[in-house]
């Protein structure tokens, strides 16, 4: 099994912080945020390396962080060519780009974007989907806040735990249970990322591909215990850095730096 992680955006929301630092690479508890997501891939044996996707604005960053990082699992950073949103792949248009750099066609994948923190276990994930042969999964979370799963993906799930339905960002939700970004593609369904792409569907958006996939392949989802931390903001990242803080017994701050 290989990695795949997204860091390709421009994070303008995050500006000016994100002028100069890609918000992979911000500081969360005092180490980078992908460092996280990377202790969290590692404790998964079967993954014997993680690709990283950014774009050539931060490309040389991610370079001196991946030649930085001491641990069990091999990192390779590909640069994907663009400099601004004005020409970015998307999220999706990146994946099959790494694929393709990577030579991962043959290989099951792991995908997960990089501003993602969470603290359920992949290695339980992957037991999940190991017992949906034939299957992709996604990843599910039980959003407390109806108004903040109008800004996410919905999904709803039959007895076994199959995907019926998949909406992107719904007017009015039937469901709190929401997709994030972390996805398990067997390497059957790997194909079909260019197949998807060829017919000319939005290339952004993760889960437009699962809104997409779930009609044609069986995708399951894996309802998850415990925290997620989606990073869009400031304030969002200020709390992400405080949970992280307080987790570990270090003091929390009452605005976000670099520091």
């Amino acid at each position: 099994m290989k990695s795949i992680i997204l860091a390709a955006g421009y994070a303008t929301r995050l500006r000016p912080l994100t002028e100069t630092t890609a918000k992979p690479l911000l500081p969360v508890a005092g180490r980078p945020m992908i460092d996280h997501i990377c202790d969290k891939i590692a404790e998964l044996g079967e993954v014997d390396q993680i690709h990283v996707v950014t774009n050539h604005r931060f490309a040389s960053a991610f370079g001196a962080w991946a030649d930085s990082r001491a641990g069990r699992v091999p990192i390779t950073v590909h640069d994907d060519g663009t400099r601004s949103n004005d020409d970015r792949l998307g999220a999706i248009g990146d994946i099959q780009f790494t694929i393709e750099r990577g030579g991962l066609a043959g290989d099951d994948l792991l995908v997960i974007a990089g501003d993602n923190l969470f603290d359920f276990s992949l290695v339980d994930y992957v037991e999940f989907w190991r017992g949906k042969p034939g299957g992709t999964a996604i990843a599910l979370y039980r959003c407390p806040d109806p108004e903040l799963v109008k800004q996410y993906s919905i999904v709803e799930l039959d007895a076994d735990e199959r995907v019926t339905s998949f909406t992107e960002k719904p007017a009015n939700p039937t469901t709190d249970l929401v997709a994030i970004a972390t996805y398990l593609y067997g390497r059957d369904h790997v194909p079909l990322i260019a197949r998807y792409l060829e017919e000319g569907n939005s290339k952004d958006q993760p889960g437009n591909l699962v809104a997409w996939l779930h009609q044609r392949a069986p995708v399951y989802g894996y309802r998850f215990a415990g925290e997620w931390l989606d990073i869009g903001d400031r304030s969002q990242l200020l709390e992400a850095d405080n949970r992280v803080r307080a987790r570990l017994g270090m003091p929390t701050r009452d605005d976000y730096s670099l520091e």
